[in-house]
């Protein structure tokens, strides 16, 4: 749990507007980069949403967890989608 709260701490300081941007920037290269090296890339970024998911779940309710949970399988088909063409 202590571990789990400085995670939240750190995130906590971050500036919303760069992750986000950040985000967008690794979810555009992950979609236009050929085959496996963009699966890789969406794949990292969605391990990282699980990672996030697994702290916060507690946090947020319902209508939240599903919204986060849909935005995580988007992005696997996309992985999967990537690998398979």
């Amino acid at each position: 749990m202590r571990d789990a709260r400085g995670v939240l701490d750190r995130l906590a300081r971050l500036n919303r507007t760069g992750v986000f941007l950040g985000t967008v920037i690794l979810v555009l290269a992950g979609l236009l980069l050929p085959g496996a090296t963009g699966a890789v890339v969406l794949l990292a970024l969605a391990a990282a949403l699980i990672a996030l998911l697994r702290v916060t779940w507690r946090y947020h309710d319902r209508r939240i967890r599903a919204i986060r949970v849909a935005v995580l399988v988007i992005l696997l088909l996309a992985a999967v989608a990537k690998i398979a063409a």
